[in-house]
């Protein structure tokens, strides 16, 4: 390294002085430092002019253009459990995917999963990021070219939301306002929103259609409602196609055995009844919870409409299809028949073959009695209807990932801040 500051009291001999592989002469005169930095700088311009003129330096990103025939959707939380299904289904049907996640809840693992399925140059790509950093999220939205967004980045935990509430507002609400003004900055144009069917509350009617007032008792379903509220609001002048998709209780795995469910372990106690079932089974817990027997239902146990994941995405799909600028579509996806979630825990229990021990205990905050859906509307307009409700299969199908899964994806992948 030259010191240019230091002084000499002894005279300096001349000598050769590496640089780039060549020699010259350092004598002692004034310019020479000039001559070193003009050397530097036009060794410097030839590498450039070098890297100008290679193909992969001027080649842009497909991600970055919008292509003919082909539509780019960018699928945030696409490492969790649905975005991650929802993509793989998207893949297969020859959409471009760009999932933006940042592994709070999803998994690295399921992101490998898909690159293994669709190494095809242009067809996915995964962005570590939080939603929550809108220069981020900006900075995503200028560097790709997107058609449209599913938005499913969302924690999503019903008892955690009452535990933790500024946590769901930030997360759902604050973060899906984030992604819309991305979306107006950068004219796109098409938005899928996961809902959920916790923004009804508890209706004094059943089944639940999309006319059912929405009273949301916890802090989740009011952080969705407040987001959808956002979402219509700014479609009114904004010449948007907006689907907002209101989901009921989530089971299931992809058919194939390729992708599954793999919370966090220690998010096991807000975690989805079927995480829970699982993990008796495998005992890696002694026994399941069953939280609340005195709801007014046929047998005290809160009634839930199950939605097998497999035809969750496909809503999504058939949504994003039949979206139209300037229009705003808004459907329940269930089954239009609840289970008790005492017959849901048999049927896990002839799923697995286990005689799973069950605990009793007293409600648990922000719960419902009783929900399922009415399909009608959907089924109507965007010819979907579920196909796979037979509770007892499901369950069959998510068991078989567990099963070869015993460690979720392996071990998830620690990403800096």
């Amino acid at each position: 390294m030259l010191n240019f500051g230091r002084t000499r009291n002894q005279p300096r001999s001349n000598r050769s002085m590496p640089l780039g592989g060549l020699d010259y002469a350092d004598p002692k005169r004034k310019g020479n430092h000039m001559g070193k930095i003009l050397l530097a700088a036009a060794l410097t311009a030839l590498c450039i002019i070098m890297l100008k003129q290679s193909q992969t330096f001027n080649a842009p990103s497909l991600f970055s253009l919008h292509e003919e025939g082909v539509t780019h959707v960018l699928v945030t939380g696409g490492a969790g459990y649905i975005g991650s299904h929802a993509a793989m289904r998207l893949l297969k049907d020859g959409y471009r995917v760009t999932i933006v996640d940042n592994l709070s809840r999803g998994n690295i693992g399921a992101v490998k999963v898909l690159q293994e399925l669709f190494p095809e140059p242009g067809r996915l790509q995964f962005i570590y990021a939080d939603l929550g950093d809108a220069k981020a999220v900006n900075k995503i939205f200028s560097e790709n070219a997107f058609d449209a967004v599913m938005h499913f980045a969302a924690v999503a935990y019903v008892g955690e939301s009452t535990m933790d509430p500024l946590k769901y507002y930030h997360n759902i609400t604050s973060n899906t306002l984030v992604v819309l003004e991305s979306m107006a900055a950068h004219e796109v144009k098409t938005l899928i929103y996961s809902s959920t069917c916790a923004t009804y509350g508890e209706p004094e009617k059943m089944p639940i259609t999309e006319d059912t007032p929405q009273v949301p008792i916890n802090p989740y379903g009011k952080a969705k409602k407040m987001a959808e509220d956002i979402i219509l609001d700014f479609s009114k002048n904004s010449h948007m196609a907006v689907m907002i998709l209101r989901y009921f209780n989530v089971i299931g795995s992809d058919p194939e055995g390729r992708l599954g469910e793999a919370p966090r372990p220690e998010l096991r106690e807000h975690g989805r009844i079927s995480g829970a079932c699982f993990d008796a089974a495998r005992n890696i817990i002694p026994g399941l919870k069953v939280k609340g027997t005195d709801y007014k239902t046929h047998d005290g146990t809160c009634i839930r409409d199950y939605i097998d994941v497999t035809d969750l995405v496909d809503a999504h799909v058939k949504a994003l299809e039949k979206a139209m600028p300037g229009k705003v579509g808004i459907y329940n996806v269930g089954t239009g028949k609840g289970s008790s979630v005492k017959e849901f825990v048999e049927a896990c229990k002839k799923a697995t073959g286990v005689n799973i021990k069950v605990d009793y205990l007293p409600r648990r905050p922000g719960d419902y009695a009783e929900v399922y859906s009415d399909p009608t509307k959907i089924r109507l307009e965007l010819n979907w209807t579920a196909q796979h409700t037979d509770l007892q299969q499901s369950l069959h199908t998510a068991w078989r990932w567990q099963k070869s899964h015993r460690n979720g994806y392996g071990s998830s992948l620690v990403m800096a801040a």
